[in-house]
């Protein structure tokens, strides 16, 4: 018997496994189909284009204020001092 010669021959059982699987559990997300008609498609790429030039407008726009200086998420986070307690228990903000 010559060796090597059913190397990749063999077929896989089908597995049914990864189907019922498959379909268990569906994608998440809205299902989008394509537009057909002309006027829609035209409509689907003026929005597509549009989104784009928002999207790059705004990472621009963070571009120029990460450049400019530091990002932080909450105000004067740095500069404020904690709140003193007062013997009651009240924090006080002087």
């Amino acid at each position: 018997m010559v060796q090597g010669k059913t190397k990749g021959l063999q077929n896989k059982a089908s597995s049914s496994r990864q189907a019922a699987k498959a379909a268990a559990n569906p994608k998440k997300g809205k299902r989008y189909i394509p537009p057909k008609k002309t006027a829609l498609v035209k409509q689907a790429t003026m929005r597509q284009s549009l989104t784009a030039k928002i999207n790059k407008s705004i990472e621009q726009q963070m571009v120029s204020a990460a450049s400019a200086g530091k990002l932080t998420i909450m105000k004067n986070t740095i500069d404020a001092e904690p709140p003193k307690v007062t013997p009651s228990g009240k924090a006080s903000k002087s």
